[in-house]
């Protein structure tokens, strides 16, 4: 270790809130399946990595073995670059709900790798992040692209489209639908070719929203491809949801397509932005939503 100057290396990484959209789309003649999430702050695991002379890596908690797995893909990495063998101790601390929707696994996984890279003074590209985070989960979100929008296509661990800034800015009224989900014993949903033919549509529409930091046309966009979503993961009282979205004027209801948690998306700039989320959250607890909480994007 005397070649390769190192330290305990410390990370976090932040959460999402369900996605956007998420669904199947026409790729350079083929379909691929993409989602865009939902930027949130209420929750982020915390990563740090003492490096070891040794040929593995431990981990505390042990039953974290995504973080551990991806710890170790990190290391390979590192292993090419300075062709050095580590292994080391990682300990993870995280307050994210898990099997929700808030991308518990890939917010852990990732503050793994950042601390394995930040203990030997790297920064590794996003795109190999990217790609061993799917490695090491089986499927990912994609909370290392935080600079911009995009599409990613999360079991393959690549990008499809960079929409080149950030989503429109919202505050989010989100709410607990029913029972957590384990997303990777979760079947894929199947689309039918008018259900892809509108996701095309729906990523022109994300495309424009974003250009024009336009939070109405985000939330219809997410308010379509939850109800695509509903045949494959219902949501209870969906049609009494967005009912109350449109009486209290939020742009939007999006959900976690493969998760329990949901929102209504207001712009976040409205003048009575407080009385009409106090509305909602009353019509929410009147349909049995009771577990609630609020955030903002954009910050």
């Amino acid at each position: 270790m005397n070649q390769t100057t190192v330290r305990v290396g410390a990370a976090f990484a932040p959460v999402h809130h369900g996605e956007v959209v998420q669904g199947a789309f026409r790729v350079d003649g083929r379909i691929r399946r993409g989602l865009v999430t939902l930027p949130c702050r209420l929750y982020r695991a915390q990563a740090k990595f003492a490096p070891e002379a040794a040929d593995q890596v431990r981990v505390r908690p042990a039953w974290r073995r995504k973080a551990l797995r991806g710890a170790e893909l990190a290391l390979r990495e590192v292993g090419l670059l300075t062709g050095e063998r580590f292994g080391g101790y990682l300990e993870v601390d995280s307050d994210v709900p898990l099997c929700r929707g808030f991308g518990s696994s890939t917010s852990d996984v990732l503050a793994s790798i950042y601390a394995v890279a930040d203990a030997f003074g790297l920064v590794l590209p996003r795109e190999t992040v990217a790609r061993i985070t799917v490695e090491a989960e089986g499927a990912s979100d994609s909370l290392m692209f935080e600079q911009t929008a995009v599409l990613f296509a999360h079991r393959e661990g690549e990008l499809i489209e960079d929409f080149g800034a950030e989503l429109p800015p919202v505050h989010v009224l989100g709410f607990g639908t029913g029972d957590p989900v384990d997303t990777l014993s979760f079947t894929p949903a199947r689309y039918d070719t008018s259900e892809i033919d509108r996701f095309d549509e729906l990523r022109s529409m994300l495309r424009h929203a974003v250009a024009d930091q336009d939070a109405a046309l985000m939330g219809e966009v997410a308010t379509a491809s939850t109800w695509i979503n509903q045949k494959h993961l219902p949501i209870p009282h969906l049609a009494a949801v967005c009912a109350a979205a449109t009486e209290v004027g939020a742009v939007g209801v999006h959900t976690a397509h493969s998760g329990d948690i949901g929102g209504l998306m207001f712009d976040r700039y409205i003048p009575d932005l407080g009385p009409r989320v106090e509305t909602a959250r009353r019509l929410l607890r009147d349909l049995g939503y009771d577990e609630q909480w609020r955030f903002t994007t954009g910050d």
